[in-house]
Formats: structure tokens, sequence, C-alpha cells
């Protein structure tokens, strides 16, 4: 299953510390939970969405009920809570593993279907909200490539686009698909 977190942040004196927190120690708490096994972080390039994104691909609701979740930071953000805003948390189905994003790749989401990203000639990724929010409750997924001209599209209403802000990290370490290249 995927585990979808979008927010904003509100308060850019202390933006970037809270992205060092969150990529440098929230993310690799995260993973070492039982049941989480990928979790990426991106930043919108698109309006009209949350500006951070992190996806995580775990096993179950259960995952993100249990005290080992919790523990490890799951459903805060410490001392900086009271600086998040436009915050929104999915699970859905459809996927057993979020795809990895190159460094010189993107995100693209789609809550209007898989057209704008058949368009794009890419290969859509359907998932079905199960828990959560529930909204939207269909999301399409799909990497875009590096030969994309990003200054030529223009995206409709509720399509995104995200940068990685980090690699995707595994139980393993970090995602072979990313990497140094």
């Amino acid at each position: 299953m995927i585990y979808t977190v979008g927010c904003s942040f509100a308060d850019p004196t202390i933006e970037a510390e809270w992205n060092d927190f969150y990529s440098l120690e929230k993310l690799p708490a995260l993973i070492s939970v039982s049941g989480f096994h990928t979790s990426q972080r991106f930043k919108a390039l698109s309006a009209g969405c949350p500006v951070y994104l992190a996806i995580h691909s775990i096993d179950n609701l259960d995952v993100l009920q249990g005290d080992e979740y919790r523990q490890k930071g799951g459903g805060n953000f410490a001392r900086c809570q009271q600086h998040i805003t436009d915050w929104h948390r999915n699970l859905y189905a459809g996927l057993d593993r979020a795809p990895a994003i190159g460094e010189d790749e993107h995100l693209v989401t789609s809550a209007v279907g898989p057209e704008p990203l058949i368009e794009m000639s890419l290969t859509p990724y359907r998932m079905q909200a199960v828990a959560l929010e529930k909204r939207p409750e269909v999301l399409w997924l799909a990497k875009l490539g590096r030969s994309f001209d990003l200054g030529q599209e223009q995206f409709p209403k509720s399509v995104h686009l995200y940068a990685p802000m980090t690699n995707q990290l595994t139980k393993g370490g970090i995602s072979e698909e990313y990497g140094d290249e």
C-alpha cells in the first residue's frame, strides 16, 4: 500500500531546519518501522497543491496505528507541528511499492484520471484511497523522465509536478533506481 503525506510550511525562517529534520531524521526513523518498505520526499514545482509530499510503501493501515510508528515520530512533526499547514494523509491500495524517482526525474500526480499522463506519454499507476482522508479518492502517479522539457508543459488543474528532495529510502538503504549517476 502507499501512504502519502502532503503539507506546506508556514514559517520560512525555519523551513530549511524543518526540511533537514524531516529528510535526515524523520524519514530514516520511519523506514525503520516494521511494515515500512520505502520512503521518499518531494517538493512541488506546480501550484495548487501542498508544497511537500512524502510517499511511503507500507504493509497496511495497522502499521500506522501501531505503537512503533508513533514512538518513531509518525503522525507528528515535533516542535515544528505548529507551522504545518495544508496537511493531508491518505492510504492507497493499487501499488505495492512506490516508484523510485531519480534526482533528474520528476513525479507527476493526477486526481483527474490517467488521460493527462497518457497524453504526456507517461505510464500512469492507479491508486484507490482506502483509509485516512480518502481524498482524492483515486490518484494516478507517473514517473517523468529526464528528457522531458518542463518549460513547455502546461499541467491541467489537479495534475501536479514534484521534484525529489531525497533518495528513495528502503529497508536496505537507498533505492538502486536513484543512486548517484
